[in-house]
């Protein structure tokens, strides 16, 4: 709950909510809990910003603390140096008014059609659609979702979509990012690709955020090229045959245990999702089809799966945040590394040698 008055912000869900519009677009299927605005056709990056209403932009307003006067007498308001709080440019002075984030002198804001307007130049030239554009929380941190229009084939008839995933934030925690988000086809599996693995953009809000982005620019011409690893990652994946002892090994170094041996709770959670996600394995959407089935594929889309569809109390845009940003993410993350180390070890058969 917010705890300043007059904030309207989402209770059950993270989509920011403002003066009762979910600041949310989305192309095909209903996401979520129904919210947002939908288009029949693909958007550019203009139209996304205005249907997710997010046609804002911020600005830096300077910070003061209230304090008492030399002689006791009253209040005196004093100019904390270099830090500012971000702002709505068009909320400032109401009470409603939401601070997204305390940064520094150095800080530049980077408004939502500047980020966006960006990722039109890279993507919408090569016929990509954005599927769903939307802004978390109080509005601090936005997104834009694009799939580009080739996919990946891994094997037979298991195929995944390629998306890009933008996002970019107010509050002065995180930069610009780009993620390889591709989505198995068969279940909607989102098998986010760790940022350090690859050509990664991170542009940082400080003064020389516009220039470069524009180097930014150059590198994310590269991004068909790291597609195409991670197709050879997930066929390699396709080709590793999993057995009992294998299959634990894998879970064990995505799911660990607790660092502290007397975490008992903590220790039968890493079981509970091992267990469930060895079921996902053995069960799960396309796990059982031919080339997929015993695989080190399967049992990467195993954690995958368990992690986009897990029921636990979270709402399923808090589970959106989790997988896309979060934990969620960062355990697909690993589950995706190690996966690629196992795969030429687990792929070379073992040599024997019998008497001379």
């Amino acid at each position: 709950m917010s705890n300043l008055q007059g904030k309207e912000v989402a209770m059950a869900h993270e989509i920011y909510i403002d003066n009762g519009k979910p600041s949310m677009m989305y192309v095909g299927k209903e996401p979520w809990h129904g919210l947002g605005t939908k288009l029949d056709r693909p958007a550019t990056a203009e139209e996304a910003i205005r249907t997710a209403n997010l046609d804002w932009e911020v600005e830096k307003q300077p910070l003061f603390a209230i304090g008492v006067n030399s002689m006791g007498t009253g209040s005196v308001a004093l100019s904390i140096p270099d830090k500012f709080a971000v702002v709505r440019r068009d909320k400032w002075g109401q009470r409603n008014c939401p601070v997204l984030g305390i940064v520094g002198a150095e800080y530049t804001p980077l408004q939502n059609w500047e980020a966006f307007s960006f990722f039109d130049a890279i993507v919408g030239q090569r016929g990509a659609i954005y599927h769903t554009a939307g802004a978390l929380g109080e509005g601090e941190r936005v997104w834009i979702l694009a799939k580009l229009p080739s996919d990946i084939r891994v094997v037979g008839d298991d195929i995944a979509n390629k998306f890009l995933l933008l996002s970019s934030s107010h509050d002065g925690n995180s930069s610009v990012q780009i993620k390889f988000t591709p989505i198995r086809v068969v279940c909607q599996n989102t098998l986010t690709m760790a940022l350090s693995q690859g050509p990664t953009i991170r542009v940082a809000h400080t003064k020389d955020l516009h220039q470069r982005l524009q180097e930014a620019e150059k590198v994310l011409g590269l991004i068909h090229n790291r597609f195409d690893q991670i197709e050879k990652s997930f066929q390699g994946m396709a080709k590793v045959k999993m057995n009992e002892e294998r299959v634990s090994e894998y879970l064990n170094l995505v799911l660990p245990n607790p660092r502290s041996p007397e975490d008992e709770k903590g220790k039968r959670r890493a079981e509970q999702d091992r267990a469930a996600v060895e079921d996902y394995y053995i069960n799960g959407r396309g796990n059982q089809m031919k080339g997929v089935s015993e695989t080190l594929w399967a049992a990467y889309n195993g954690v995958t799966e368990y992690i986009d569809h897990r029921q636990r109390k979270q709402t399923r845009d808090r589970r959106l945040n989790s997988i896309w940003f979060g934990d969620g993410y960062l355990i697909k993350a690993r589950a995706f590394k190690v996966a690629e180390e196992k795969i030429k070890p687990w792929a070379t058969p073992k040599l024997t040698y019998g008497p001379l």
